[in-house]
């Protein structure tokens, strides 16, 4: 899976990607995660990559031209060694589908995805209606950019391809989620005691798969 980032602060990535699992992840080659800076495919003598929109109102808005030249390029470059491969460009956005994790394992059935990440008051709406393949939003709220909304769905995604979390097991939409307790067995907090649940202590495989299912 190749992860292809555009946004006008590509360090933001930096530290996120290249840490723990993702980390491993591309190290094996299951992933790979880059972050284009927009700004390197504008045509301004100055790097300009936002305009003044139209009709008026505050902010500014990123321009159609310097997206539409990083996706086209972006789609351009090879991916391994193979001749077709299945990609789609994603645009952040406080109107699009609600991300969840039916979205994560549709996603992750792509050999790329291409991020759009819009900052000040938005992007050209014409990104979205001739470049961009969906808009996702992460939730209902909003934020100053698509950066975060990147790297949740770039973690969310990452999740599901083979080999990334080890075992499949580990994945929670396999397993359930339920309450997980480590060493001491008791710990005093606040002077009151809390202890783990008994069943788990008792090595009985039956009776903790069946806690762990009513809770």
């Amino acid at each position: 899976m190749k992860f292809d980032i555009l946004t006008i602060f590509p360090e933001m990535f930096d530290s996120y990607v290249n840490e723990s699992i993702l980390k491993r992840a591309q190290e094996k080659k299951l992933i790979s995660i880059k972050a284009h800076n927009i700004r390197a495919y504008t045509k301004d003598k100055h790097r300009k990559v936002d305009d003044r929109p139209f009709g008026g109102g505050a902010g500014m808005v990123m321009m159609f031209q310097p997206i539409a030249d990083a996706v086209a390029k972006i789609r351009k470059q090879k991916l391994g060694n193979r001749k077709k491969r299945k990609t789609r460009v994603i645009l952040f956005s406080t109107r699009g589908r609600t991300f969840d994790a039916k979205a994560a394992q549709r996603l992750a059935k792509y050999d790329q995805l291409i991020f759009i990440c819009g900052r000040y008051e938005g992007v050209d709406e014409r990104v979205a209606d001739a470049i961009a393949d969906e808009e996702i939003s992460i939730g209902d709220f909003v934020l100053t950019g698509g950066e975060l909304p990147a790297m949740v769905v770039i973690d969310s995604v990452s999740r599901q391809i083979p080999g990334v979390l080890g075992k499949a097991e580990s994945l929670e939409e396999e397993q359930g989620s339920y309450k997980t307790y480590t060493r001491p067995e008791v710990i005093v907090w606040n002077k009151k005691k809390f202890k783990v649940p008994k069943v788990l202590t008792e090595g009985n495989h039956k009776k903790i798969q069946e806690w762990r299912s009513s809770n």
